[in-house]
């Protein structure tokens, strides 16, 4: 009981946790730095929260027994709320990543013409 208590309560934090975070540091969408250890910051969160449900699987995957009827509801609770921290995971760091170079980029203030196409006209007869 203890541990389905534990897992609704982790489900209602996943949900509002992300949409309120942003809202309360209040980082300016141009601060590439901050917006990249904001979003590594909420990876390291999503790590610890999958590394919980991943040890609370294998608890109960070596002790169903312990669960009596509601056994499987825990274990597909624990396996969803697994998957849904790994796609937390992967999106925080596929962001963290992207603020971090636009960041160097801003940082740099550098446009690479070459990489933009800009001024090439391939199809311009000389």
């Amino acid at each position: 009981m203890k541990t389905s208590t534990l897992l609704i309560a982790s489900l209602f934090v996943l949900g509002s946790f992300t949409s309120s975070a942003f809202a309360q540091n209040a980082i300016d969408n141009e601060d590439h730095f901050a917006l990249a250890s904001h979003y590594e910051n909420l990876a390291k969160e999503a790590e610890a929260k999958l590394q919980e449900n991943k040890a609370a699987l294998e608890e109960y995957e070596e002790h169903s027994f312990y669960y009596g009827r509601q056994g499987q509801d825990v274990q597909s609770h624990t396996t969803a709320n697994i998957r849904e921290y790994e796609k937390q995971l992967s999106e925080n760091l596929n962001n963290a990543n992207l603020h971090k170079k636009l960041a160097m980029e801003q940082q740099n203030n550098v446009i690479n013409k070459a990489k933009l196409n800009v001024g090439d006209d391939s199809s311009a007869v000389r």
